[in-house]
């Protein structure tokens, strides 16, 4: 039987079956051992105060084991706090740290997006009052400003928000708010971003809209009409538009196209002058040449050109009738009566004819010898 069992016989021991306590000037880690025995094994025949030591020492490790384990997910950042100041921020994952009070673990949503929405009464460059829906998605950028950068980083949005949707609609006129939001959000999302970031909130600003702008009830009707109107002008600047797209390219053909045959026939008329110029040129010295040749052929060639466009008879006596109408006269051509012309001769050559030929005895004048029949 053991010795500290109620009821044994121990030799050496003391009463009531315990075990001689040790001096003070024994081992003082014996002493500390005999107390922890003394706790578990119970005293003076009784295991009660055993099972509640037992139960308070488990229950003090389990409260170890999971104040020092923190388990952070995919979504979530830690940010650790020792004795109250920012000690680090743990990522997604299992993590060990101090047991409180030594640190503490705040943990933050980093990833869902968070949305605020509102509508705003605004008044316009041009003294015009607007009612402004503003809707502004965000998310946490930097868990430690969110926490510690200001007191509430989402009313601080929230307020950010109004004060630059006033600004940015302040200083624009009512046509501009009602048709062209889409750049007037843009840019108070820039202004809205820039405020965020010098007040330490830890927020992102990830879209914001300005979905609808609207009068006031009072004067609606009046701004449908003017919105119906500016709908007329972008319908009829995209049907002239369209116009333009299938007109020009035929014009800029035609244009092309007269410019070719214009380029052509300059080149065509600069090459004819260009010809009879070195054709007069050529008969100019022909002419210094043989004078009377030339002039000969030129008189024969300038009768056959005449002559090419009139009509011509040859009559039984072999004498030429030929129709020449005359400028200023009515009636049609084939109603004229022709008109009788002399023989189409070639001028003489002044010569002097040999002595003795049959025309100097006759007294005649020659003809000469060459007689054109045009046609």
């Amino acid at each position: 039987m053991a010795w500290n069992t109620p009821g044994s016989d121990n030799p050496g021991g003391s009463a009531g079956g315990r075990p001689p306590r040790r001096g003070t000037d024994g081992n003082p880690l014996d002493a500390i051992i005999d107390q922890l025995r003394g706790l578990f094994g119970g005293r003076d025949g009784g295991g009660g105060g055993a099972n509640i030591g037992r139960w308070v020492l488990l229950a003090v490790g389990l409260w170890l084991a999971f104040n020092c384990f923190v388990l952070i997910t995919e979504q979530q950042r830690g940010v650790v706090l020792r004795f109250g100041e920012v000690s680090r921020v743990l990522q997604p994952g299992p993590h060990f740290k101090l047991p409180w009070p030594i640190e503490t673990v705040t943990k933050v949503n980093a990833t869902a997006i968070k949305t605020f929405s509102t509508s705003v009464p605004v008044l316009t460059r041009d003294e015009n009052i607007v009612q402004v829906d503003i809707n502004v998605q965000y998310r946490v950028s930097d868990p430690v400003k969110y926490l510690f950068g200001t007191r509430d980083a989402d009313a601080v949005l929230q307020q950010a928000a109004l004060s630059t949707v006033r600004e940015q609609v302040g200083r624009s006129t009512l046509d501009t708010v009602l048709g062209a939001r889409g750049a007037l959000a843009a840019s108070a999302r820039q202004q809205l971003q820039a405020s965020l970031e010098a007040y330490r909130t830890g927020l992102v600003v990830t879209e914001m809209n300005l979905p609808n702008a609207r009068p006031p009830e009072e004067v609606k009707p009046a701004f449908d009409d003017v919105n119906s109107a500016q709908q007329d002008q972008d319908r009829l600047i995209s049907e002239a538009q369209a116009y333009a797209a299938q007109v020009v390219p035929e014009a800029r053909g035609q244009a092309a196209r007269i410019r070719t045959t214009a380029e052509g026939y300059k080149t065509a008329v600069v090459a004819q002058a260009q010809g009879n110029a070195d054709r007069f040129s050529m008969l100019v010295e022909e002419y210094q040449d043989a004078p009377q040749v030339t002039r000969k052929r030129l008189w024969l060639e300038t009768v056959e050109e005449v002559l090419a466009g009139n009509r011509k008879i040859v009559g039984g006596d072999s004498r030429q009738l030929i129709y020449v109408p005359m400028e200023g006269q009515g009636g049609s051509a084939s109603a004229q009566p022709p008109l009788l012309t002399p023989d189409v001769l070639a001028p003489e050559v002044t010569s002097t004819p040999p002595a003795g030929s049959d025309s100097t005895r006759s007294g005649r004048t020659p003809r000469s010898g060459r007689e054109e029949v045009i046609r």
